[in-house]
């Protein structure tokens, strides 16, 4: 093998299967979840969908309570805190630009809890 081409391949690979290799699989339905209320299902279809189905964008996924154990944990304070002024790769407001706390509130309880059985 190519010692130039040799070492980023080497380092892939290590990056791949490092901590076990692949990330816990996200619940099985995780793109068809929903909150009950319409409103804020249309605002999760609109404003955290995107994100929070899909592992690549590292943003906990919707019904992972292992993803999301941590970040409850801080409180909810801060979660509101990191909606509101973005966080990591989360930009500010979730782009949710018409949201009150409330709904960000109950948005992170939907996502943050495992999905019905």
């Amino acid at each position: 093998m190519n010692k130039i081409y040799g070492l980023p391949v080497l380092l892939l690979w290590l990056g791949t299967t490092a901590c076990g290799g692949k990330p816990p699989p996200a619940p099985a339905n995780v793109g068809d979840l929903l909150p009950a209320d319409a409103e804020l299902a249309d605002i999760y279809q609109r404003s955290c969908r995107s994100c929070h189905i899909v592992a690549d964008t590292s943003a906990p996924l919707t019904g992972d309570t292992a993803a999301w154990q941590g970040r409850m944990d801080q409180g909810m304070d801060t979660l509101l805190q990191h909606v509101v002024d973005g966080f990591g790769g989360m930009p500010p407001l979730g782009m949710c630009f018409e949201c009150d706390e409330q709904q960000f509130i109950a948005l992170i309880q939907f996502m943050a809890q495992p999905p019905a059985e």
